[in-house]
């Protein structure tokens, strides 16, 4: 844990005893339910601070959350990076997007023990509530740690994300070859590339990058494409 306040504390955030018990409560429902069902293949309390909870605030590195009021977070999974960051910024309206119920279930049951407001969990494909108009262009920042080329993720993501917004997908190692694969989806769907981050996760030899692509004009009603499209055939 003091790793982790080191890392919140370096984001000029104070790490708060509050803060403290919400991210050890959150990891032992983690561990308890990963029993259950499948959540995530890192379960050590070490790795766990690492690999998910700073890995999850590393965007706060590189955008100012405090400028920020809406997140959403495609594919959370298990709430990373989502939670990490309402704990940490809880001014956020945070929402939560997974296909898997049970996955929801967990997330619902962390939500109420942390006494986490303003958060939202929706069970469903991205495909599917990118074209809903409650959710649609609602957003001023979409993370996602979801594994899928950057292509595919861009039409999951970018149709959620208010003009002027950010899209910030979380990618492992060297991404330059993927990044040149999916310039034209990007633009397409009304994103431009300002910058990558590129980084290495304390304490260990884990290379990120996170590329900062802003939404600078609406997506075409016409995207995203119903499933399995963007993932079968990228823009």
């Amino acid at each position: 844990m003091n790793r982790l306040k080191e890392y919140v504390e370096k984001l000029n955030v104070e790490f708060t005893a509050e803060m403290g018990k919400k991210f050890q409560d959150y990891y032992e429902l983690l561990i308890t339910w990963n029993e259950k069902i499948n959540l995530t293949a890192i379960t050590q309390y070490d790795e766990v601070i690492t690999k998910h909870f700073i890995d999850s605030l590393a965007v706060a590195d590189i955008i100012e959350m405090n400028k920020v009021k809406s997140v959403i977070d495609i594919g959370t999974g298990a709430g990373f990076p989502g939670i990490p960051l309402k704990i940490v910024y809880p001014h956020l309206k945070v929402a939560l997007l997974d296909s898997l119920n049970k996955r929801i279930n967990f997330l619902n049951e962390v939500i109420t023990d942390l006494e986490l407001d303003h958060v939202l969990t929706i069970h469903g494909r991205a495909e599917d509530f990118g074209v809903d108009k409650n959710y649609r262009e609602r957003y001023d920042l979409c993370v996602s740690r979801a594994v899928a080329n950057l292509s595919t993720l861009s039409e999951y993501s970018l149709p959620f994300i208010k003009v002027g917004g950010i899209f910030a997908p979380y990618k492992a190692g060297d991404i330059n070859e993927e990044m040149a694969n999916s310039e034209k989806a990007i633009k397409i769907l009304g994103g431009k590339v300002k910058k990558i981050r590129y980084f290495e996760l304390p304490d260990t030899d884990i290379k990120r990058s996170i590329p900062v692509i802003e939404k600078i004009r609406k997506t075409e009603k016409k995207y995203p494409r119903k499933a399995p499209l963007p993932g079968k055939k990228p823009l």
